[in-house]
């Protein structure tokens, strides 16, 4: 059996990841020291692979018992998006017995200090990462994410994510001091001499409530922060997307107990169907940092009722792409199937409406009518997705009915410029799988306005016809006022154009990404580099990841002593 890391060990073999994580924030360059490629797991390639299925396989069910204090019944009843049900059942806790055994580990935690925070962090990522292809699985069949997704996004993305977090709080942990002498002189008498002591302590508990599309990838930002910030941390996962976060939780609990501190900061709270227990927890006063990804409804009611805590919420937006003149229509057309296809449109960062002036657009091929552009959009997300298992493997799964219903109400909304198709996956029979369904509007229609100023989650697209660019860029600007949006995208060849739609997103805060023709997408971004949402509009008070989304999860106090 292998020795327990000692606090010395972990940074030993860490602090140089943290070290690179650091430099790679500052710089903003492409940096991660996890691969994207499921064959760079271990020695053994696509044994490897089959071994990460295998364990997935063998969690199914049973009971993860996680040794938790406080458990008074077991819950589960996930069903995978792609109609296998996963039978794990999961510990259900008393919040009155597991909450004060959160908190008793904290005082260790906290004189620990940030480096070894930091490094205990690391062991645990590093853990993760070791069972990539088990989350994957893991992923894939809570979110109805397709393998290859549900690998990166899953796995290394979030892993990313996570220790981009860390890196972060790091950061604002050690910009003050541990300790200062202090010395005011005082003339001719003796100089006032005081020694001072900063010590960064935790708000509390932080509660993490899980969503069910990208559990991991949205879930480690808020987990790794309050944990290396010195809070101890409660998981709520989202009831349909458990599996994941769950497997996260054992694995952090075996590091903290295997580095000598209590692995209660760490702990799991599912919930029986129907209980709803977040809004519970919100409001319970040990409660101190909320981190939410979901609706707009219930960030919202978090904002407004969880007032003991800090908040940090990920909701809806309307993300829209305007397009005035192509430089490589082509390029353009397959870039933006993509970004609509990816996921079934699943994603908070894909694009929704597509802003184009009803006279049509300069190109590269010559000029094109609203029509045109629309239907030779269509054509590219046909063209892309007409293979079945290449649709597949684009397009994952529907995550839930509401889903499927909007996206059957959307054809009812305007003129369909592209009709959904239902496609089969022949290893999942049960998987209800979609193609996008892009519908026309007229911007300056109030009926077709209700449609494309309002969030339709899923594979909806909605061409909106505008009088000129000019409007088009006015149109951007209140969406992202008035509904948010994580990403902005828009296509010009136009200096002026650029310049307006750059001072749109500058004045709304909103993320722009501007001309993309190749194999990078609005709806795709890399830790260390990209930020996710800007915290500046109503689709998010946060952003993934800056300095702001990790410095008030602790507090600097002070001890002064005479010298």
């Amino acid at each position: 059996m292998a020795a327990e890391p000692t606090a010395h060990e972990l940074i030993a073999e860490h602090r140089p990841t943290l070290d690179q994580a650091l430099e790679a924030i500052r710089t903003r360059a492409y940096w991660s020291p996890h691969p994207e490629h499921p064959k760079a797991y271990g020695e053994n390639g696509s044994l490897d692979m089959a071994a990460g299925k295998a364990a997935f396989e063998a969690v199914l069910g049973t009971r993860l018992d996680l040794g938790q204090p406080g458990t008074d019944d077991w819950v589960g009843g996930e069903v995978s998006p792609y109609g296998i049900e996963l039978g794990v059942e999961y510990p259900h806790a008393d919040v009155d017995v597991l909450l004060p055994a959160m908190k008793a580990g904290q005082k260790a935690w906290r004189d620990a200090g940030a480096e070894v925070r930091a490094v205990v962090c690391l062991e645990i990522l590093k853990r993760i990462s070791g069972r990539t292809h088990e989350f994957a699985h893991a992923v894939m069949h809570t979110s109805g994410q397709a393998f290859m997704m549900a690998f990166q996004a899953g796995g290394p993305h979030a892993q990313d994510r996570g220790l981009e977090a860390v890196a972060y709080a790091y950061v604002e942990q050690v910009r003050t001091p541990d300790t200062a002498e202090w010395t005011k002189p005082q003339g001719k008498r003796d100089p006032l001499a005081l020694t001072k002591q900063f010590t960064p302590v935790p708000r509390g508990i932080a509660l993490l409530i899980g969503c069910n599309t990208f559990p991991t990838w949205n879930g480690y930002p808020g987990l790794f922060a309050s944990l290396a910030t010195g809070n101890a941390v409660l998981v709520k996962p989202h009831p349909r997307a458990v599996l994941p976060l769950a497997l996260t939780v054992q694995v952090a609990r075996q590091v903290l107990a295997e580095s000598g501190f209590d692995p209660n900061l760490v702990a799991l709270a599912a919930e029986r169907p129907g209980e709803g227990i977040a809004k519970t927890l919100a409001t319970r006063p040990e409660i101190r940092i909320i981190d939410y990804t979901g609706s707009t409804a219930f960030g919202d009611w978090l904002e407004a009722n969880a007032r003991q805590a800090q908040v940090y919420t990920e909701k809806a937006g309307v993300n829209t792409v305007l397009v005035d003149s192509a430089a490589n229509y082509k390029g353009m057309l397959a870039n933006l199937a993509f970004s609509l296809s990816l996921y079934s449109g699943q994603m908070c960062t894909t694009p929704q409406n597509l802003l184009i002036p009803r006279d049509g657009i300069r190109t590269d091929e010559g000029p094109k009518t609203f029509d045109e552009v629309v239907a030779d959009l269509a054509r590219a997300v046909d063209g892309l997705l007409g293979d079945d298992a290449r649709a597949n493997a684009l397009l994952g799964a529907i995550v839930n009915p509401d889903v499927k219903t909007r996206l059957e109400a959307a054809a009812g909304l305007g003129e369909v410029a592209l009709a959904s198709r239902e496609i089969t996956n022949p290893e999942f029979p049960g998987a209800v799988v979609r193609s996008p369904v892009i519908v026309k509007l007229d911007g300056a229609k109030p009926d077709d306005e209700a449609a494309y100023m309002s969030e339709c989650f899923g594979p909806v697209s909605f061409a909106v016809a505008v009088d000129s660019t000019a409007d088009a860029v006015e149109l951007l600007r209140r969406t992202v006022r008035e509904k948010g949006a994580m990403t902005v995208g828009a296509y010009t060849t136009d200096e002026e154009v650029e310049r307006a739609v750059q001072e749109v997103c500058l004045e709304e805060a909103a993320q722009l990404s501007l001309n993309l023709t190749g194999g990078v997408y609005v709806n795709q971004t890399a830790a260390f580099s990209d930020f996710h949402g800007s915290g500046g509009n109503p689709a998010a008070n946060a952003a993934l990841c800056d300095g702001a989304f990790v410095a008030n999860r602790f507090r600097v106090v002070e001890v002064r002593r005479e010298a």
